[in-house]
């Protein structure tokens, strides 16, 4: 499989705990409860699975090659998609604080969670369709056959440094769960 492939199918679980996080957020806002964990769980999600095993591949290994390929990452597609990945983890971080102070009983964190989760929320799925329909594509264009190969063999080194045996399956089954509990 080449490495696009591999970042779109991860891109598709990331999709389905975006969309379940803009379902609770919207549900927060209009008065309804929400469990607070819920958005700890996202959090954890992100930092781990999407930020800390798909953007690194992405950042280490996918872009690293469309740089050596003559891409620059100080200005154009790279550098875009980069200032989102930094963008996204602003967000996180701060849906997860608010979530962790009313948590802790402070209720003035709601407006922070709803706020910095839609936020997450539409600045991802734009940054998921930019790099499924122009990143992706031209690095398809860009790099070799055979350069390819040695990114996916990369991206499961990455996966297993960052997540260790079985922990991937972990976080696919914690997207699952996170997005029956918006469901209901």
């Amino acid at each position: 499989m080449e490495a696009t492939e591999i970042l779109m199918e991860e891109h598709r679980v990331i999709e389905r705990v975006i969309s379940a996080l803009e379902n609770q957020a919207g549900r927060m806002k209009a008065g309804s409860p929400v469990r607070t964990e819920f958005f700890l769980d996202a959090a954890a999600f992100i930092r781990k699975f999407a930020d800390g095993c798909h953007h690194r591949k992405e950042e280490e290994s996918l872009f690293m090659a469309m740089v050596d390929a003559g891409l620059s990452n100080q200005t154009g597609p790279i550098a875009i998609v980069l200032a989102e990945h930094e963008q996204g983890r602003m967000y996180t971080r701060a849906m997860e604080k608010a979530a962790r102070a009313m948590a802790g009983g402070q209720p003035d964190g709601r407006d922070d969670i709803i706020l910095n989760a839609q936020a997450y929320v539409s600045l991802m799925r734009q940054h998921i369709r930019r790099e499924n329909e122009f990143i992706f594509p031209l690095a398809v264009r860009m790099i070799p056959p055979d350069q390819q190969e040695k990114i996916s063999q990369e991206f499961e080194r990455i996966e297993h440094e960052e997540t260790g045996a079985g922990v991937h399956e972990k976080y696919h089954a914690l997207a699952e769960a996170l997005e029956k509990e918006a469901a209901g």
